[in-house]
């Protein structure tokens, strides 16, 4: 629903698709959505994974592939929802690194339900100054 008068497009969460690739994963899962900046020396990623504590976050990186993993906690026992909006669930998503990314200093926070991963560029991706000489 779009109406011309809405500031705020409300993005529906996506299940994230089991159709091909790994399916072992016990539970719904949601897509979180993110946001990526570049610049000189480094990509910064931003991921929205409300409800998401940073114990139960597992971030693996293996043959240039990162992937986030992060388990909602189900309500305490003897607890039942009276109304529910919000679909629960976990999150997960993965990525695909180029070489560009110096994967031994990548920084990882998590804050008021965002992920901050912080993946520093490697030295040979880095711009550099070439000094013209003269002669």
């Amino acid at each position: 629903m779009n109406d011309k008068n809405t500031e705020i497009e409300v993005a529906e969460k996506q299940a994230v698709d089991t159709t091909s690739g790994e399916t072992t994963w016990e539970g719904t899962f949601f897509t979180p959505t993110v946001d990526i900046y570049s610049n000189d020396s480094a990509i910064t990623l931003l991921a929205d994974m409300p409800g998401v504590a940073p114990d139960d976050l597992d971030i693996d990186l293996r043959k240039g592939v990162l992937t986030l993993l992060g388990k909602v906690r189900e309500l305490p026992v003897g607890h039942r929802p009276l109304q529910q909006e919000y679909e629960m669930g976990g999150y997960r998503r993965r990525f695909e690194l180029s070489d560009d990314i110096d994967a031994e200093k990548i920084e990882a926070t998590m804050k008021d339900g965002v992920l901050h991963l912080l993946l520093p560029k490697a030295e040979k991706a880095m711009p550099r100054k070439i000094e013209v000489k003269i002669g």
